[in-house]
């Protein structure tokens, strides 16, 4: 045993390296049985189903596919740790390891999330190991953190089954997140190891619906209006607000037609648009947010088509986050020597965007990444390369930090809750998601 590890530490290891393979297939299993938002009901039961087996109470159905176990529930007016994991995939068909029932795989790394935060589970579950932490733990899988599919995530919101499209955030309006003090998240990375991380973008998100005239495309168009045309038109106009953006704001917007007609002979009159606005930082959000309104709006204006634009918040910026102590001590002691360890630069920034930036601003989140992956995320050539990384070594991370945070009386984890300034109240941050739900129709005067 190291001189600067302890018997629980030590413990945990051994409990993890021993349980390697059931985490591996675990593994595995998930990421190949990809689902996507709203809808990961297979990948929950599973979830669910382990906890159950380690026989730590479950809460299932959470903004229609969260899950919760707890442990230690005794102690939770102490402080309460969530170890966090996300269920969903994306949709990338012709990926190796995409479910064919659902077209998703899990090219973000979600699966080794759940991978990580179950060997946490095992470790943590220990008779021995549960009895050393000073206060409850949950193991929370979160459905929806990517953001696809807007027009489905819109009818569920008018179905009254969710009111906002991304996991974290629909949680926090129902009150999921009221038992939790200090969370702990992770995502996959191309360096080895790396605890905390810089800032991230932002975004809001819109389905713009462009309705014109049926007509015989090539016998009488002159008697049609062309919603393709009108689209075109908007995407073009759209693409020339681009030297009105500042580099700063790092603003990102890039849409997809989801529909672009029926028949080819037949003048589009139905054309559907998904896009995400985004930027770095809650102004630059809303003045991009206008912009792409106006430029849709000017090609139905152009060719007398009628178009719709809805729009629904989406997440807020990620904010800097210094590395943990106890998070980088739990970083390399499950590296050992076989991996390097380092504190990520909270001066870099990410285009890319996570709903933990909305649980961010309400409460603290320690964060840090593993690699293992392979090419790029969110890529058809994104695969797991080291499974000792990516999963094996993700769990000792998960569990030794929650150990670091809660042992001693749980005093390293009452620093966290006690040092965080939250950015928003609760009022505050509904205000705010509320503010960007909107649907507005723009008709041509006859």
């Amino acid at each position: 045993m190291s001189e600067n590890i302890d018997k629980i530490q030590q413990k945990m290891i051994d409990i993890i390296d021993e349980n390697r393979e059931e985490i591996i297939d675990f593994a595995r299993d998930i990421y190949n049985h990809g689902e996507l938002g709203y809808k990961e009901f297979k990948t929950a039961e599973k979830f669910a189903a382990f906890l159950r087996k380690l026989k730590v109470r479950v809460q299932e159905g959470l903004a229609i596919t969260g899950v919760k176990g707890y442990l230690n529930e005794e102690k939770k007016k102490n402080i309460s740790l969530a170890l966090i994991g996300e269920l969903d995939a994306l949709r990338i068909p012709n990926h190796c390891h995409a479910n064919p029932e659902t077209n998703a795989a899990h090219c973000c790394g979600h699966h080794c999330q759940l991978a990580g935060v179950i060997g946490a589970a095992i470790a943590l579950t220990d008779a021995e190991v549960a009895a050393s932490l000073d206060g409850q733990v949950v193991f929370y899988a979160v459905p929806s953190e990517e953001y696809g599919e807007i027009e489905f995530k819109n009818r569920l919101k008018e179905e009254g089954k969710i009111r906002y499209g991304g996991g974290k955030s629909e949680l926090i309006r129902m009150g999921a997140f009221d038992d939790i003090d200090v969370s702990i998240a992770h995502h996959t990375g191309l360096d080895p190891i790396s605890v905390g991380g810089g800032t991230g973008n932002g975004f809001v998100s819109k389905v713009i619906r462009y309705n014109g005239k049926a007509a015989h495309a090539a016998g009488s168009p002159h008697l049609g209006i062309n919603a393709l045309n009108a689209a075109s038109i908007g995407l073009s106009a759209l693409a020339f607000h681009r030297e009105t953006f500042q580099d700063k704001d790092c603003v990102r917007i890039h849409p997809i037609i989801t529909k672009g007609g029926d028949l080819v002979n037949v003048v589009p009159d139905e054309v559907v648009i998904e896009t995400l606005v985004r930027a770095s930082n809650v102004e630059a959000i809303t003045d991009a947010s206008v912009k792409t309104d106006r430029a849709f709006l000017a090609g139905a204006l152009a060719l007398g088509a009628e178009v719709e634009i809805e729009t629904m918040p989406g997440y807020l910026p990620t904010i800097a986050e210094e590395a943990n102590p106890q998070v980088l001590e739990a970083a390399k002691l499950a590296a050992g020597d076989k991996y390097p360890v380092k504190a990520a630069d909270t001066k870099n920034h990410s285009g890319g965007s996570t709903d933990l930036g909305d649980l961010e601003h309400l409460q603290p989140v320690l964060s840090f990444r593993t690699g293992g992956m392979k090419d790029r995320l969110h890529s058809v050539d994104f695969d797991i390369l080291d499974e000792e990384l990516a999963y094996v070594t993700t769990a000792k991370i998960f569990a030794l930090s929650a150990y670091n945070l809660l042992k001693n009386k749980a005093a390293e984890a009452k620093k966290v809750k006690a040092d965080y300034k939250p950015v928003f109240t609760m009022e505050e941050y509904l205000a705010y998601m509320e503010s960007f739900i909107q649907k507005e129709t723009y008709k041509p005067e006859v």
